[in-house]
């Protein structure tokens, strides 16, 4: 395939944009519908457009096949209407995977098929803090273990974290108020280059939509505003590989303004209007209160539960990838929440991973201006961090499509056991075993190697084992043991 050198070129899952100069006169936020669609082979694609102040009009497209795009613009602007052109889309880059997707029902990969291993981070508020503590922030992600940031896109309002952001979403009316009609097009262009860094650093971007502790009216919008801003976030914000819709933090805290129905149909507008189907979810406060993950607008479970022995059951109640992304945090704040032992959470993570699900790290530790990892970023002070790094290469090194759990009731009641392909680990917590016989198959021998998950450390135990043969265990806690098949 030839092109000129005048042709737009683009790679697979990158971004291409279409910028048009259109009215500026009563609200072009409200009053000018713009989309776009593109065409390769037999597909279509029709991503509706935004607008950007002072006249410009974008659309943000994300190809996903290698060859040439046709598009054509539609518009109630005739200036708008009937714009048409082409580009070429060139294999994607190194480090450019694509979007994340469910992958074998119970977990994730790459639009490539690599596997994805959710091992993700809170940083609530990290982008309404100024240029020096999100460039620390960022930072820090590029040496961290964590490929997946939960983020608020509105500001937010609680404890140690009562600064004004730098940004506000919406422009002001002549009396000062924030019009919810208006979008401030300096605050999208700011969300959107961090998005944008968080993706050059591998890292997807889980947005969260809306959240209740907010002082500012974002959480109490009328139900047209509500719309008005999600398809403008996913107009603006879609075409990010990167990106996830999480609906919201804590939905059931906004219950009384948001009743079951205006979730269910947000959920569903994002669906309609996001041509890529990013991966969407919510997330709950009250334990009681989990949304019914199992609707298909759904696609993966995401939850706040200490009680990370239930991993299990939400997958069977679900039957969708699980992510515990609130298990509690490592820190020394004087709420339960997030005054868990480092050692505790690492705990967790094993827990929730074995069983194949997925946790959420965070970090709460005291500082003297209130910058807490959790919410604000910075720099991590905790000790859990670079354990979660070590589970993390042991998953990745497992055969792909994830952990499946191991069936037997009295095993994950108590521990964690999962099997990849060949390969078994059980999982032992808080118990301490100097041996142990049981969980070995019946077809063929075994290696085992013992685990320290705090002390970071795999042993070799001598010999091969087969079932029902005893193992010497190391007698003490937060271990595991790996087991390999050997193969004739």
């Amino acid at each position: 395939m030839t092109t000129s050198s005048s042709e737009p070129v683009v790679e697979q899952w990158d971004i291409f944009e279409i910028a048009l100069r259109g009215p500026q006169t009563n609200n072009p936020f409200v009053d000018v519908a713009l989309s776009a669609e593109f065409r390769f082979g037999h597909r279509s694609l029709t991503p509706d457009s935004f607008y950007d102040g002072d006249g410009v009009y974008r659309v943000r497209f994300m190809p996903d096949a290698v060859g040439r795009w046709r598009y054509t613009t539609k518009s109630n602007v005739a200036e708008l209407d009937g714009v048409a052109g082409e580009f070429l889309c060139t294999p994607a880059g190194a480090g450019n995977r694509g979007p994340v997707r469910v992958h074998n029902q119970y977990h994730f990969a790459y639009a490539d098929g690599a596997p994805f291993y959710s091992f993700g981070t809170t940083c609530y508020a990290w982008v309404h803090q100024g240029d020096e503590l999100e460039e620390q922030t960022l930072q820090t992600l590029a040496a961290a273990p964590f490929n997946k940031l939960r983020m608020c896109i509105f500001p937010k309002d609680y404890i140690y974290n009562a600064n004004e952001p730098v940004y506000y979403p919406y422009l002001r009316n002549a009396d000062g108020q924030q019009d919810f009609s208006r979008f401030d097009p300096a605050f999208w262009h700011h969300l959107e280059e961090r998005i944008g860094q968080l993706r050059d650093l591998g890292i997807e971007a889980e947005l969260i939509v809306f959240h209740p502790y907010d002082r500012w009216g974002y959480a109490r919008m009328a139900e047209e505003e509500d719309d008005l801003y999600l398809r403008y976030l996913v107009a603006r914000l879609a075409a990010y590989r990167n990106v996830w819709w999480s609906l919201a933090n804590e939905y059931d805290f906004l219950l009384d303004a948001k009743p079951m129905e205006r979730w269910d149909h947000s959920f569903r507008l994002i669906q309609e209007k996001d041509p890529y189907q990013h991966l969407r979810s919510i997330h709950n406060g009250d334990v009681r209160m989990n949304y019914d993950h199992s609707l298909p607008w759904v696609t993966h479970v995401c939850i706040q539960n200490s009680n990370v022995n239930q991993a299990q059951q939400w997958r069977t109640l679900y039957r969708k990838p699980v992510i515990n992304d609130e298990c509690e945090y490592e820190g020394n704040i004087p709420l339960p929440w997030g005054n868990i032992s480092a050692q505790e959470l690492v705990h967790r993570f094993w827990m929730m991973v074995i069983n194949g699900g997925y946790a959420g790290h965070g970090e709460t530790y005291l500082h003297p201006q209130d910058v807490l990892w959790w919410s604000k970023g910075g720099v991590l002070h905790g000790e859990s961090a670079s354990r979660i790094e070590f589970l993390r290469r042991i998953i990745e090194e497992l055969p792909p499509g994830g952990l499946q759990p191991l069936s037997d009731a009295w095993l994950w009641a108590r521990m964690a056991g999962g099997q990849a392909g060949d390969t078994r680990i059980i999982y032992f917590g808080a118990h301490r075993p100097a041996a142990w016989n049981f969980g070995l198959p019946e077809d063929a021998p075994f290696t085992v190697e013992w685990i320290d998950t705090w002390a970071m450390t795999i042993e070799q135990v001598p010999g091969v084992f087969q079932a029902a043969a005893e193992v010497p265990a190391p007698d003490k806690p937060y271990c595991a043991m790996r087991l390999h098949c050997v193969l004739a």
